[in-house]
């Protein structure tokens, strides 16, 4: 994995690899200016809820930079929503606001050049724990693969998702690593084809065995017995474990408990949100047309036909049969055995839950 990078800090300024023009071209786009990092996570340059959090909180670093009037909290504020209105369903993205809000606030009164620093380091600081999380997941996860098991993923879970390493292809990396001899079948993700762009050119980059197919296959892989099991990612996990994923993500839930095939998602605690009842409170974000109705610039149905784009769909948690985080793997009830992982973790027992809830609220629900 050290031959790319998904975001990283580089001379006061953002770097992200464009993810849209993968896998043919391997482009990284430099941004000076936080308002073209707020439209780069908006424009799906960087996607996947961690590193849409990690990038969002290297934004609001850049954008201290240039605020005139950084002490003033009003301007700070108005910095932090450019940010919170560019994708309305990954949590991590609300999440990383709200934590250099606190930062923020912790040292407003020390001046200009401290809270620019310090905001820096804060962002910095999440880019390296967001890693060794991912870490964590991949040890935890690889435990509950069988060796030789064929793994359907969906969407891509995976290093360019994150700050590095991967959720779900973070566990499928962790298997590998330890000789278990997996391979994996990968759904091409309509309409954006994150699978077939993204997972697949990152499996392949780490010599894992992969075979692409398209969406409408997986019942036909499942029915013919072709799959051990399921491991994908989570953009936003309620507190009852019902989980917000790419579209289609529920359809390969239910295919596997018709057949019998377990169904784990991969999540960090910075996902999961516990102001979030259910996954009908989730926000689901609705995208463009063209997506739809058009493959690389190419129109492919017929202009003025009505189009619906969800970018995610809800899983209840009873498909669910784990939930791995880097605190540990949480099986149901989930209410109580997230609640508990949760509180376990520091970072996120210092009273997010409200202003979660308000900051969920203030967002609208489509692009």
């Amino acid at each position: 994995m050290g031959d790319f990078f998904t975001v990283e800090w580089q001379d006061g300024a953002v770097v992200m690899l464009d993810q849209r023009l993968l896998p043919t071209k391997e482009i990284y786009r430099t941004y000076r200016d936080y308002r073209a990092v707020a439209r780069g996570i908006k424009d799906m340059v960087v996607r996947g809820a961690p590193a849409i959090g990690v990038a969002a909180a290297m934004g609001i670093a850049l954008g201290a930079r240039q605020l005139k009037k950084i002490g003033d909290a009003n301007e700070f504020e108005r910095l932090c929503r450019v940010f919170a209105t560019t994708r309305p369903t990954a949590v991590n993205l609300f999440w990383a606001i709200e934590r250099m809000r606190r930062v923020y606030q912790r040292v407003v009164r020390r001046g200009a050049h401290t809270i620019r620093e310090t905001l820096e380091r804060e962002a910095l600081k999440m880019h390296a724990e967001d890693i060794a999380a991912n870490r964590r997941m991949g040890r935890h996860g690889a435990a509950l693969i069988p060796k030789g098991a064929n793994i359907l993923t969906h969407c891509n879970a995976g290093a360019l998702a994150t700050a590095g390493y991967g959720t779900a292809l973070g566990v499928i990396r962790a298997a590998w690593g330890q000789k278990k001899n997996i391979s994996v079948f990968v759904p091409e993700t309509r309409p954006f084809l994150q699978g077939a762009r993204l997972t697949a050119w990152e499996l392949q980059k780490e010599g894992i065995p992969a075979t692409l197919i398209t969406d409408n296959m997986v019942g036909h892989f499942m029915q013919q017995g072709k799959i051990d099991c399921v491991v994908v990612g989570t953009d936003r996990t309620a507190a009852n474990g019902d989980v917000a994923n790419k579209i289609g993500t529920y359809t390969s839930a239910v295919l596997a408990a018709r057949h019998g095939v377990p169904f784990y998602v991969v999540a960090p605690t910075s996902s999961i949100d516990l102001s979030c009842p259910s996954g009908k409170q989730i926000p689901i974000e609705e995208r463009s047309p063209r997506e739809v109705t058009h493959v690389f610039g190419k129109q492919i149905a017929p202009t003025n036909v009505r189009v619906a784009n969800p970018a995610f769909d809800v899983t209840p948690h009873e498909l669910v049969t784990a939930i791995v985080t880097e605190k540990g793997v949480a099986h149901g009830p989930f209410q109580k055995t997230l609640l508990r992982l949760i509180r376990e973790n520091g970072e996120r027992a210092k009273g997010e839950k409200g202003d979660r809830r308000r900051m969920s609220a203030e967002i609208p629900s489509s692009s």
